[in-house]
């Protein structure tokens, strides 16, 4: 793509996000969704006053002309930018991936969303350790979960957890295989004044885990499921294009009579069409009740979308498909 459209591509991005701009610098959003606003290889991202721009040309040397435009630009236009990093999909090393500094010295560590701080290292992992698109479940979780008990799995660093207890749940368990995943969500506990107690951290499989609560009778008033979409371990294989429906009925049995299960399903190649079908015949037996679909931010999915996506997500508005299931037990 001619890199001298970048300029006027990204000033209509910015123009739509102004709203989402704070005085502080604190929140974090998508500034640029190259995929649905006209530019397929560049995706950029704001996390407090620091930058993360995604180079996901197949070919990065081509895209890295792309990058040095944007990031030219947004200096400009962005004064108070405190530090950019470029992420390279098709990156040669690891470092490629999870990011190196393009300016500046020191990235932001927390940022702030819906009154709530998240503990973040932009250049852990190939994401950013928050999630953009599941900005609306927090909310949800928020104002939704008061005074109740909430399992938390394929926790990565835990924001949804975090959000819980800033809504007042009583109890919050995180699970997640990676022990430095949740390492983050203790140090967001701390930036909010949430105590930390370490047997509400699980660093363990899925699979084990979830057994282990079945066999002890543990049950939760929420259980929030959002894998990976795909990854194998020896106690069980997760594949979210396949065995959305295995997954939900692994957590069905933790949860408490007039609870509710949250099921995520980010496959790409999964319709909404499809993903509504694989819910609806888990509510056939009535004991899952399909209660609201949680949708992705308008900012993430893109404004004045061009094109179509890869696969209809209809009724959800993104690949991102948030479901929030009410539960009866036997």
């Amino acid at each position: 793509m001619d890199s001298s459209s970048i300029p006027s591509l990204l000033e209509k991005a910015i123009a739509s996000r102004l709203g989402l701009m704070d005085s502080q610098h604190e929140s974090a959003f998508r500034l640029f969704n190259g995929f649905t606003e006209g530019c397929p290889d560049l995706i950029i991202d704001m996390y407090a006053a620091t930058t993360v721009i995604h180079n996901y040309a197949d070919n990065p040397e081509a895209g890295a002309s792309l990058v040095q435009e944007a990031w030219q630009f947004l200096t400009t236009s962005l004064p108070w930018l405190r530090a950019g990093i470029v992420k390279t999909r098709n990156g040669a090393t690891q470092e490629d991936k999870r990011g190196k500094i393009l300016f500046g010295t020191e990235l932001d560590r927390k940022i702030k969303e819906h009154g709530v701080w998240y503990s973040i290292n932009l250049t852990m992992n190939r994401d950013s350790s928050l999630y953009l698109d599941t900005r609306n479940l927090r909310k949800w979780i928020i104002e939704s979960l008061k005074n109740k008990s909430v399992l938390n799995t394929f926790a990565y660093t835990g924001s949804f957890g975090v959000a819980a207890l800033a809504g007042g749940a009583d109890r919050v368990v995180q699970i997640d295989l990676n022990r430095d995943f949740l390492n983050i969500a203790k140090t967001s506990y701390t930036l909010n004044g949430f105590p930390i107690q370490k047997g509400n951290f699980i660093a363990r499989d899925f699979f084990e885990q979830a057994s282990n609560l079945k066999r002890a009778n543990t049950f939760f008033d929420c259980v929030l499921i959002d894998p990976p979409f795909f990854s194998t371990t020896t106690k069980g294989r997760v594949d979210q294009e396949k065995e959305s429906a295995r997954l939900i009925n692994k957590v069905r049995p933790l949860i408490n009579d007039g609870g509710c299960l949250v099921a995520i399903n980010n496959a790409l190649y999964v319709s909404g069409k499809e993903y509504m079908q694989t819910l609806e015949e888990l509510c056939k037996d009535g004991y899952l009740k399909i209660k609201e679909l949680i949708p992705v931010p308008e900012d993430f999915t893109g404004y004045n979308p061009v094109g179509n996506p890869i696969t209809d997500p209809s009724p959800f508005n993104h690949s991102t498909k948030i479901a929030v299931l009410d539960v009866k037990r036997k």
